[in-house]
């Protein structure tokens, strides 16, 4: 493949670097990842992961690692928050098995991040560095090299922007684009689960939809215990990533939600808050030996559950494409870009969508998405889901 021990550099050692940095070994290259923290970690709670992921984590070589630590629900639900009342489901047993080849389930995300952090730690292609938060790039006609806040250089062949919503690499490449805030605030807190009102302890990802607000449970780590998060829509600006949230915001605005659903949220001794924010499509991905992946490519709002999803999407298609192209990074970027960006970009337009018009849905709109959702056959589901699910190609690179 090319030149003997390509070297690659990548910024950001979430699920989108360190799946890339999977994906890269795996091809030959050698692999550096830098992480800004004191140590690799995941902040957050639970997370889901659709037939997708399972297809990129099997690619990736850490399907049976990840099956071993999820949990597999048989529904998702959705529940009218006024009413109480169910709007329409999608089982996602046997025969959702069976369509698109792989399982639905939930994971806490820091098991997830852990599945990917053991397998690179075992990986002699792959250095991990913490407390380096990449900050610039500089690229060349033969290589490219990252600078971080501290003043470090780190050289490769190729330098990739996995480093989140916030991405340095991407504010450089772009010029600097705005973080769209969307004015959606989400409380996250786990149960254990004996904190779980019995009559919620559903096997599903459940969500209770209320005009501008919503919020979902599901069960995770062995069912010890449940994700619990409660979205609304605000007009706060200020909101931080992972800050302390109050008990009496969050009951103040769920008022108005049914009190079967409304009564879990007063359990919770202790919330996190993280404002939602995304950006503009960009056309563009590359600067030279330069790319971004993940989050640094396309944030999206949490409401597909596809942003996890999409990073290892990411990382599957970039190493296949320096694969079939000998590790010509000009010509394997510009492929993965071309075979990513539609697809990445149509998840994030849809999550715009599902927060304004399903989820929060309110007054006649609300009535309009029950009727037409509740209509809906489990094919119809399903035909729906196909784009999203069925890989888009990435079974093909898979196989």
């Amino acid at each position: 493949m090319g030149k003997a021990r390509q070297k690659i550099v990548i910024a950001g050692g979430g699920i989108g670097g360190l799946s890339a940095a999977m994906g890269l070994a795996g091809k030959g290259f050698q692999v550096t990842v830098l992480e800004q923290s004191e140590q690799f970690g995941e902040v957050g709670a639970g997370i889901q992961i659709g037939p997708n992921a399972f297809h990129a984590m099997d690619y990736l070589g850490v399907g049976d690692s990840c099956r071993a630590k999820a949990v597999y629900i048989d529904k998702l639900i959705m529940m009218d928050g006024l009413t109480g009342d169910e709007v329409a489901h999608i089982d996602v047993n046997e025969p959702f098995r069976a369509r698109f080849g792989n399982p639905y389930a939930v994971i806490h995300r820091a098991d997830l991040h852990g599945v990917f952090l053991d397998a690179c730690r075992a990986n002699a292609d792959v250095t991990l560095i913490t407390r380096q938060r990449a900050v610039r790039y500089e690229t060349s006609a033969s290589g490219a090299r990252v600078i971080t806040e501290k003043g470090d250089v780190f050289e490769g062949d190729a330098v990739i922007g996995a480093d989140g919503v916030r991405s340095k690499i991407r504010e450089q490449l772009t010029g600097g684009d705005e973080l769209k805030l969307s004015g959606h605030v989400a409380y996250r807190a786990v149960l254990g689960i004996d904190e779980m009102p019995e009559d919620l302890r559903w096997n599903a990802a459940t969500l209770w939809a209320g005009p501008k607000c919503h919020m979902v449970h599901y069960p995770l780590q062995g069912w010890k215990t449940f994700n619990l998060v409660a979205t609304f829509v605000t007009d706060i600006s200020n909101v931080g990533t992972n800050e302390p949230g109050t008990r009496e915001e969050v009951l103040e605005r769920f008022g108005h939600i049914v009190p079967r659903a409304r009564k879990l949220l007063e359990v919770p001794k202790s919330w996190r808050r993280w404002v939602l924010g995304d950006r503009e499509p960009i056309e563009n991905w590359i600067d030279g030996r330069v790319v971004l992946l993940g989050d640094a490519a396309h944030p999206t709002h949490q409401y597909f559950a596809q942003g996890a999803c999409m990073a290892m999407e990411d990382s599957v298609m970039l190493a296949h494409q320096l694969e079939v192209h000998g590790g010509d990074f000009a010509k394997a970027f510009a492929a993965y870009q071309k075979a990513r960006i539609v697809r990445a970009y149509r998840v994030v337009l849809s999550s715009r969508m599902i927060g304004r018009h399903l989820y929060h849905a309110e007054g006649v709109e609300r009535l309009i998405r029950n009727s037409i959702m509740g209509a809906k056959t489990q094919q119809q589901f399903y035909d729906g889901l196909a784009w999203l699910y069925g890989g888009n190609g990435l079974t093909e690179v898979a196989a």
